[in-house]
């Protein structure tokens, strides 16, 4: 007898977080490569199925007032690998042992910034079948129609007449320049100022804060020496953000500060050990 549908259903999300010139992505572990390497999609996975869950997904959104969502390539390559590895080990779960996380997984096939995700799993005979499931089931129904979300993968693998399906959803961000990025963090700063009653600060270049904060996102890590080394000559912010314009406490405070005159910004996307999917490292020096 069919094992009816299933999981509780995962979301992860991805905090706010960090911002942008380009540095090259950390390169995937040995293991990581492996592990896609041996768990590459099978050939049984299913188009017409997958391409009948995005339409009824997107008429239930219709119907509750949501956004469509976009089906993206990568994603579905990533929700199809999953799928395979469930019907491998046939059983539902989010990850088995040796498999990357969810985040790792949609890093691994996308290029798309994403500030938060999330997965339904299912086992069914048909797609609609396993829709009405996932919309019957609290959770599943909270991640179909969410409306924060714009983007998804979907993947279904057969096994015999049982259709094991992979939802992965998230909310892309627009591919901006580091120049835009960086504007946007000015913007923040300019509207906090003049909130304050206090004249706008001047805003200059630094190439040392460019190659410091370059720097972070190369190692990973916010307390590196060339933001030590800018630090003993200005009062320095460092922060992580994929909605960079959203300034930590720090740089609010300094911001406010009557004696600073001039500002200095500087932003990198990367993606990183720590943030798979990528994220904004940001550099600010106020003096």
């Amino acid at each position: 007898m069919l094992r009816a549908l299933i999981t509780v259903a995962l979301v992860l999300s991805t905090s706010a977080m960090p911002a942008q010139v380009k540095v090259k992505p950390t390169a995937a572990k040995d293991s990581d490569r492996a592990i896609a390497a041996e768990l590459q999609p099978s050939s049984t996975y299913d188009p017409e199925a997958e391409q009948q869950l995005l339409q009824l997904a997107n008429q239930a959104r219709a119907r509750a007032g949501a956004p469509p969502l976009h089906f993206d390539e990568g994603l579905t390559i990533a929700a199809r690998m999953h799928a395979d590895v469930m019907a491998r080990h046939d059983q539902l779960s989010h990850q088995f042992e040796g498999e990357p996380s969810l985040p790792r997984r949609l890093a691994s096939f996308s290029s798309l910034h994403l500030d938060h995700a999330g997965e339904n799993v299912a086992l069914d005979l048909t797609p609609e079948q396993a829709h009405e499931r996932l919309m019957q089931s609290p959770p599943h129904r909270e991640n179909l129609l969410d409306a924060s979300y714009n983007v998804i993968g979907i993947g279904v693998v057969h096994d015999g007449a049982r259709l094991f399906v992979v939802q992965d959803f998230g909310h892309s961000l627009p591919d901006a320049s580091p120049g835009e990025t960086e504007e946007t963090i000015v913007k923040s700063v300019i509207r906090l100022r003049r909130a304050a009653g206090l004249p706008v600060l001047a805003q200059k270049p630094d190439a040392a804060l460019r190659e410091a904060v370059c720097a972070m996102a190369q190692e990973d890590r916010l307390t590196t020496h060339a933001m030590h080394d800018l630090a003993q000559r200005y009062y320095v912010v460092s922060y992580t953000n994929m909605h960079p314009e959203i300034l930590p406490d720090a740089a609010n405070r300094l911001v406010g500060d009557r004696r600073v005159k001039n500002v200095s910004v500087s932003a990198c996307y990367a993606r990183t050990a720590t943030y798979p999917s990528g994220v904004y490292w940001v550099g600010l020096l106020f003096y």
